[in-house]
């Protein structure tokens, strides 16, 4: 597992022993094979949730500490997952790439996802798969989302959303061929002293708006005014997508350059490699990723995404049937 850091950093991390390793391996494949229910099948949820309760207390005990608080950086990374890497089919390299059946690493984060909180998807987001695929596609290479291939934009999980994932995990199957393509990471909790009196009083205002993506079909009623930072001001929540998240007065627009580069200089990047899950709490902290260069030969970087709730009951209203998907 190689960790690289723009900054002098002390993320959560946790690799687990080989022991550790098998027994995941073990629970995870009893969820796996062709009698398995597709992964966004609830009975099949309902048995990785149950099959999480076996896992080895040296990975369940970190991720209910990180749940309760995810630190500084508002991150974690888990190494020595198991990901079934010699049985990898080709990178996916079409737009909406999902993952439907049950497969090894759809079951790490599945059972994982059960000890944060829930698995959650959004219907209009990748057809609402519990396991996305975040993958680089020919033509998208400017795309600033999971297809693109530049510089990722900072930005919280679904901004403009009122029900927003509280985690995002990114675990890795593959990647890239030169091994430089990193998930970048920055917390409010590490920026906000960095911040002037001005920014921090502009930012808790409702003074910003944050346009919804083509795809979830909201047009000018996904834009909403809203303040970036909300709730305690010693540790306030995050919402801001810095590709989509505009400001409606001169002092707003100043804070949110301010902001941006307080999010440059407490940036920390990770570099994964396969079996590597990262957890980016997405309350308190922005990612993105550095540009790399795909080669579409199958080989790709190919990292598999599942959005968590906390509190899945919050959302009722927008799952039909109790379901994990919102409409």
């Amino acid at each position: 597992m190689s960790l690289v850091t723009e900054t002098i950093v002390d993320p959560i991390a946790v690799v687990l022993d080989d022991a550790d390793r098998s027994r995941v391996d073990q629970i995870a494949r009893r969820l796996t094979g062709p009698r398995a229910e597709p992964v966004d099948d609830p009975a099949w949820v309902a048995r990785a949730r149950q099959a999480w309760d076996e896992c080895p207390v040296g990975l369940r005990r970190p991720l209910r500490e990180f749940r309760r608080d995810s630190g500084p950086h508002g991150s974690m990374l888990l190494g020595g997952l198991p990901v079934d890497h010699d049985q990898l089919p080709d990178t996916p390299s079409v737009a909406g790439s999902v993952q439907r059946a049950a497969a090894v690493p759809a079951a790490v984060l599945m059972m994982i996802a059960a000890g944060l909180g829930d698995p959650a998807a959004y219907r209009p987001e990748k057809t609402g798969a519990l396991v996305q695929d975040v993958v680089p596609v020919p033509g998208k290479e400017s795309f600033q989302g999971n297809a693109g291939s530049v510089l990722l934009e900072w930005h919280t999980e679904n901004a403009f959303h009122p029900n927003r994932p509280d985690f995002v995990m990114l675990l890795c199957l593959r990647q890239d061929h030169e091994g430089i393509a990193g998930l970048r990471t920055s917390c409010i909790r590490t920026v906000l002293p960095l911040l002037s009196d001005e920014a921090r009083d502009a930012l808790f205002r409702d003074e910003f708006v944050t346009q919804a993506p083509p795809s979830f079909g909201l047009g000018a009623a996904g834009a909403v005014e809203h303040a970036v930072l909300t709730g305690a001001p010693e540790d306030p929540n995050l919402q801001v997508d810095l590709a989509a998240t505009t400001a409606r007065t001169d002092r707003a627009a100043a804070a949110l350059t301010e902001l941006q580069g307080r999010f440059n200089d407490a940036a920390q990047t990770l570099v994964l490699r396969p079996g590597d899950l990262a957890i980016v709490d997405n309350r308190v902290t922005v990612h993105g990723r550095t540009a790399f260069t795909p080669r579409y030969d199958g080989r790709d970087r190919w990292l598999q995404r599942t959005f968590v709730m906390a509190d899945l009951r919050r959302s009722r209203h927008q799952r039909p049937s109790d379901g994990y998907v919102l409409v």
